[in-house]
């Protein structure tokens, strides 16, 4: 079967404002999209197309011959080298806001129109129904083994993360890369995030606090519904999952999830985005690369870890807070994407927040703060009962390291954080000692959790809110860039 063309023919143009440009990726994505549906609800009823049916992503372009720029402040927004750039782009309702961001500043910065046109990166016909739509729900055997037949369907080699890791090989003749994802890798991110958490991906807000206890999360869901029998507190509803929605006033829509989903999610959501989301990560290294490998499509603004810790030192106390300012990484999940001896540094706008919220939080200030608060190394282990090892060599290791503190999912949350340009964090507070003999048992852990992580939580919530007032310009870090970086953050 020979392909079809488009709904309608989009000639290629160019734009020097960017809300006429995001106005026309809209125009071709959802045009495309719209006549995928129409021809797999045909295929759907047992109609037969004539020809193959194929529809392809918008795409978005620029050629920089002067890359100078008056401005070098921004960590984004800019090439730093002249040539063409380029990449396909999908959702753009859901990125609207994020795209004219983006797209302004690069025609700001460069003074040259950007490019608009269809790429040749066809859209698999799953990823046309954004609401989730199992498309196959309604088919035989017979009609779903035909489907490769007759439309594109997902292909795990066009979602690799060559582009982020710095691995990607671009060829003489085509163009460099101007986003960290690609169309096909957004979109497999934004249905997985679905399954993980069991909320809607436009539900995210562009600060995320992950945990690992689902204490933090209750207490997360006991002040969310404390705002919205108000009017809110800033916040513009309350979402859980199963996509159960709480406004001001107490108003509800929706049903909540009938089983919570593997790393469940919560959002005190804002209209722009900036409000707060929660997430369970569970226990370990895997799940914490998991969920942030599909956030991080979303371009958040920054997050943190939030959790529990093994004190290393005897001179803590439980219910100290360790703000991480290096990581010892031994969870092995991301040594293939990023080399252990890539350093992942602490970023000074996210420390200060964290420092500061502290303080706000317990009431201390200055020196006060040490004898609550101790900055050091986190180590992060992928055996949860290292301590029946024969432990005297890790303890050699974390002991010549300084580490401070043990978990399973800091450094992870911020080895990615780093590797995706998402500025990261992280304030564990110690619930045991196991060097020292104070072992987390169920009695002990009961009592802590109750008088420590209301506190705890408070700390986190706070520190987002410090950040959002500093601003997008002054959060992303310029250190997080590598040499050939790309123009979108």
């Amino acid at each position: 079967m020979s392909k079809t063309s488009g709904p309608q023919t989009f000639a290629t143009e160019q734009f020097r404002d960017a809300a006429e440009a995001v106005a026309r990726l809209h125009a071709i994505y959802d045009a495309n999209t719209g006549l995928l549906r129409d021809a797999f609800r045909a295929y759907s009823r047992g109609e037969e197309p004539a020809k193959r049916v194929r529809a392809c992503y918008p795409y978005l372009s620029v050629r920089v011959e002067d890359f100078s720029r008056a401005d070098t402040r921004l960590s984004y927004g800019f090439v730093d080298r002249p040539g063409s750039f380029s990449t396909t782009i999908t959702r753009p309702s859901l990125f609207h806001r994020y795209l004219t961001e983006q797209v302004g500043q690069i025609i700001h910065n460069h003074h040259v129109p950007v490019e608009i046109g269809v790429s040749d990166t066809p859209i698999p016909i799953h990823f046309a129904f954004p609401d989730g739509m199992h498309v196959e729900g309604d088919l035989t055997r017979e009609r779903m083994l035909h489907m490769r037949a007759v439309f594109d369907l997902p292909d795990l080699a066009m979602m690799d993360d060559s582009i982020v890791n710095g691995t990607a090989l671009i060829p003489p003749d085509e163009p460099h890369p101007l986003a960290l994802f690609t169309a096909p890798r957004a979109d497999y991110s934004l249905f997985r995030l679905k399954h993980y958490t069991a909320t809607g991906c436009e539900h995210f807000q562009n600060f995320v606090l992950f945990t690992n206890y689902q204490f933090y999360i209750d207490e997360f869901i006991r002040i969310a519904y404390e705002l919205m029998q108000g009017d809110g507190g800033g916040y513009d509803a309350f979402v859980e999952p199963g996509d159960r929605i709480t406004l001001p006033g107490g108003r509800a829509r929706g049903a909540p999830a009938a089983r919570l989903p593997q790393m469940p999610a919560y959002h005190l959501t804002r209209p722009d985005h900036s409000g707060i989301t929660m997430v369970n990560i569970g226990v370990g290294p895997s799940n914490a690369k998991t969920i942030t490998d599909h956030i991080a499509v979303l371009r958040p603004h920054a997050w943190i870890m939030l959790g529990h810790c093994a004190g290393l030192r005897n001179t803590q106390k439980l219910g100290d807070y360790v703000l991480a300012h290096g990581y010892v990484r031994e969870d092995h999940v991301l040594d293939a994407d990023l080399p252990v001896w890539v350093p992942v540094p602490a970023l000074a706008e996210i420390q200060v927040a964290l420092e500061r919220a502290v303080g706000e939080i317990t009431g201390l200030s200055g020196y006060g703060l040490k004898s609550v608060m101790r900055t050091g190394t986190v180590a992060t282990i992928d055996n949860r009962n290292w301590e029946l090892r024969d432990y005297r060599e890790p303890v050699q290791r974390f002991s010549q390291s300084r580490a401070i503190a043990l978990d399973m999912e800091s450094a992870t949350i911020a080895a990615n954080g780093f590797r995706f340009r998402v500025p990261y964090g992280t304030l564990l507070c110690v619930s045991d000692k196991p060097l020292h003999g104070e072992l987390k048992l169920p009695g002990m852990a009961d009592a802590f959790y109750k008088q420590q992580v209301g506190q705890h939580l408070q700390i986190g919530i706070r520190a987002m809110e410090r950040l959002r007032e500093l601003g997008l310009e002054q959060l992303h870090s310029r250190k997080l860039r590598s040499f050939a970086e790309v123009a979108f953050q």
